[in-house]
């Protein structure tokens, strides 16, 4: 199995499966000599767990990180940085009564299809729980990335039909974190707190949209044609489970826009050359301009529903399933550090890319 590396410079290795052993990871080309935080990592990785509240999965894991090389009394060495996180709550017997049958919308098939087997226990290397080895590398790379005064802040801006309206502000992490879905709007929030009660109610999920922005990228980060930045942004976002859509900027809406509507005109304010608006979302040809970066990342509705659904297992008889064991209405509240963490690996690795760059570790 190919494709477990992302990165160039600044690269992460994962590995395990959902009810394996241990989820894992192998971080190549981080700077030597930076002091980490090791509790920030932690905490972003307390905002990706299950169990956070009664609209998440009750799957109770506590992703205590274990340092196997490249950290020696807090400084990073430069030499490879292996981590782990067991699995401590995994229930495959879950599974058992699925082990043969293609669950709609899953891996099942598609997994089979390539490589002859699967690890049913959970979705095995397809399961979301994979993305706890992104989370500890995207908070190493946020916290060099800090030193630059870039800040990443990312948000729930919609479940299912429940849409937070537009709104300019740069939202603080704190704030997104005053509530359980992680909308920042918090008229909004208690109405997406409800929706996803009734969901449960009824044994059914639903999808999201989680909105980005980044603060302080300066002028000068991506290369043109195939390594953009913003396409590097939108592989990492699409890599990510679940995700079906990724817009930047104005995005999908600049279909409907005259050009003379969409141009982002520029300016010189105290010598610095910046745009009056940003329907580039902070990236022109493929580079970004020193605006605020802003992309929106669409979830799917979560496959694994009580209700009963029509399949065929690996025979190709019909079978009729409820899928039970432990699954969210919704993922994208435990989403949104891994996009952050997707978005700041993407830029340390950027920013590692442009020679004239000096870190300060």
């Amino acid at each position: 199995m190919a494709g477990n590396t992302f990165g160039q410079i600044f690269r992460l290795t994962s590995f395990g499966e959902s009810h394996g052993q241990a989820i894992g990871g192998v971080i190549d080309g981080c700077i030597p000599g930076f002091r980490l935080d090791i509790e920030a990592i932690q905490r972003q990785l307390q905002r990706r767990k299950p169990g956070q509240s009664a609209l998440s999965t009750p799957r109770k894991e506590e992703d205590s990180l274990e340092w196997l090389s490249g950290i020696f009394e807090g400084f990073t060495l430069g030499s490879p940085i292996a981590f782990l996180i067991r699995n401590k709550d995994a229930r495959s017997s879950d599974y058992d009564s699925l082990k043969d049958v293609f669950r709609p919308s899953h891996a099942d098939y598609s997994y089979v299809a390539r490589y002859g087997l699967r690890d049913y226990r959970g979705g095995g290397r397809a399961s979301a729980r994979e993305t706890i080895a992104r989370v500890v590398a995207g908070s190493i790379a946020e916290q060099i990335l800090s030193t630059l005064g870039i800040r990443i802040v990312a948000w729930v801006s919609q479940i299912g039909p429940v849409v937070m309206p537009e709104n300019e502000k740069l939202w603080l992490r704190d704030e997104v974190d005053q509530s359980i879905v992680r909308c920042p709007d918090l008229m909004i929030s208690p109405v997406m707190e409800d929706y996803l009660r009734q969901l449960l109610d009824e044994g059914d999920t639903t999808g999201g949209i989680i909105s980005c922005a980044i603060v302080g990228v300066p002028a000068g980060w991506g290369e043109p044609v195939f390594d953009k930045l913003h396409a590097d942004l939108g592989k990492a976002m699409l890599s990510i489970n679940a995700v079906k859509g990724f817009s930047i900027g104005s995005g999908f809406a600049s279909v409907s826009m005259k050009g003379s509507q969409h141009n982002d005109a520029f300016e010189s304010i105290e010598g610095r050359t910046s745009t009056i608006t940003n329907h580039s979302g902070g990236i022109q040809g493929g580079i970004s301009n020193g605006e605020h970066i802003r992309f929106d990342v669409a979830f799917k509705p979560v496959a694994s529903i009580k209700k009963t659904q029509s399949t065929i297992d690996e025979s190709g008889n019909s079978r009729e399933i409820s899928i039970q064991g432990r699954h969210d209405p919704c993922v994208v509240p435990r989403a949104v550090p891994i996009v952050e963490a997707m978005a700041a690996m993407v830029l340390l690795d950027h920013a590692l890319r442009t020679q004239t760059l000096k870190l300060n570790s």
